[in-house]
């Protein structure tokens, strides 16, 4: 009967006749390729203004192509660019969460596929080697928080600003079709 356990790796071990060389192989791999997720975590932890800038292109590359490919109407799509770049902040702080949240481990199970040299068809049964559970390095937030408070608040006065223009523009325009 073979027990099946699995870690916050998913990393898993072939129960088909194991000597202990293999057995050990495979904790030693578990083991490794947990180190490289903490390695990861670390790296995303002590480079998160680089963590921040990658997303940064790519959500200023990645909003103008959908703004593009969904609106065709020159006026809203312009409209909804401007959008776009006011609302990069908040999209950078959920994404660096979600980046870091997750990331680690999908680029940790992705690496070790690619050194598993494994075919997708001959998968053997798996049984789980059990590796302790993950804690992250604490994360220092003040600076960059006050910063993005900074950002959010002259992002806030200029919408109010646009409002007020907007409402201004709506009064007069209403005042003279009368």
């Amino acid at each position: 009967m073979t027990i099946i356990r699995r870690n916050a790796l998913n990393t898993t071990v072939s129960p088909s006749v194991s000597p202990p060389e293999t057995l050990a192989e495979k904790y030693l791999e578990t083991e490794r390729m947990h180190d490289v997720q903490l390695l990861l975590q670390n790296l995303i932890n002590s480079e998160e203004a680089t963590v921040k800038l990658i997303l940064d292109c790519l959500y200023d590359v990645g909003s103008v192509n959908l703004i593009n490919q969904k609106l065709r109407l020159k006026p809203l799509n312009r409209v909804m660019k401007l959008i776009a770049r006011m609302s990069k902040p908040v999209f950078i702080t959920l994404a660096l969460n979600w980046f870091k949240k997750n990331c680690p481990q999908l680029i940790t199970n992705w690496l070790h596929t690619q050194v598993t040299f494994e075919k997708t068809q001959n998968r053997p049964q798996k049984v789980a080697v059990e590796v302790a559970e993950l804690q992250p390095y604490p994360i220092p937030h003040t600076e960059n928080m006050s910063q993005e408070i900074k950002n959010l608040r002259q992002q806030v006065r200029w919408l109010a600003g646009i409002s007020i223009i907007a409402i201004a523009v709506l009064g007069v325009t209403a005042a003279r079709l009368n």
